[in-house]
């Protein structure tokens, strides 16, 4: 499996593609913005061949939907998420305005919910979600095991954890989802974040000092 990771819009989101020799790719947390952004990431579609069978949602913050309304105009996919981040789209324009994004276009509605125990299959690979709560109350992460990944969203970065005073957020099932769920992955298991740097589940359970004992 391949990864390509695109830096968006000013809250420098990462919308990250997945995609195998089959020539089908998945598209996790389009947040693309400008129209600079969006071409972007259909020039690299179109030049490597690849046709996106799935948009996935980690949350449903508007830093993380700023492409939804794209993808379902560019290739018909409508975002998949958690149910419990629904209530997000309603006030998505609101919370952009209060971040100070311009140009934000409505985010469409949801194409179906995911949660722990699904499996999202394309190509020659499967990604599995598994619900952390707590930096939103339908946090998913999508783990891939058989290449040890995981997109981990707002739950895990590189020595933090998601912010956790938002609506929907809960500290505590934050950091217990992240020990008991995230950090019981294999420690090289490749973490990639939804803002900054990849870092792996070894490192996080070593130095992240808001999960370690």
């Amino acid at each position: 499996m391949n990864i390509k990771t695109f830096v968006c819009n000013p809250i420098e989101e990462n919308t990250i593609v997945l995609y195998d020799d089959s020539g089908e790719a998945v598209v996790i947390d389009c947040g693309c913005l400008s129209r600079d952004e969006k071409q972007a990431l259909q020039h690299f579609l179109e030049e490597n061949n690849l046709t996106p069978v799935a948009l996935l949602n980690t949350h449903l913050h508007i830093d993380h939907i700023l492409g939804n309304a794209f993808m379902l105009e560019r290739y018909a996919l409508s975002a998949k998420a958690h149910r419990a981040d629904e209530s997000w789209l309603t006030d998505a324009l609101a919370h952009a305005a209060h971040l100070g994004i311009r140009g934000a276009e409505a985010p469409p509605p949801l194409g179906g919910y995911l949660d722990e125990g699904d499996t999202i299959h394309f190509g020659h690979s499967e990604l599995r979600p598994i619900h952390v709560p707590g930096h939103s109350a339908g946090s998913l992460c999508y783990y891939c095991e058989e290449e040890g990944v995981l997109v981990s969203g707002d739950v895990l970065f590189e020595g933090c954890i998601g912010r956790s005073d938002l609506p929907g957020g809960d500290p505590h099932l934050l950091v217990t989802g992240i020990r008991e769920k995230l950090f019981a992955l294999p420690g090289d298991t490749r973490v990639l974040p939804g803002h900054g740097n990849p870092t792996t589940i070894l490192r996080e359970r070593r130095f992240n000092p808001y999960v370690t004992a």
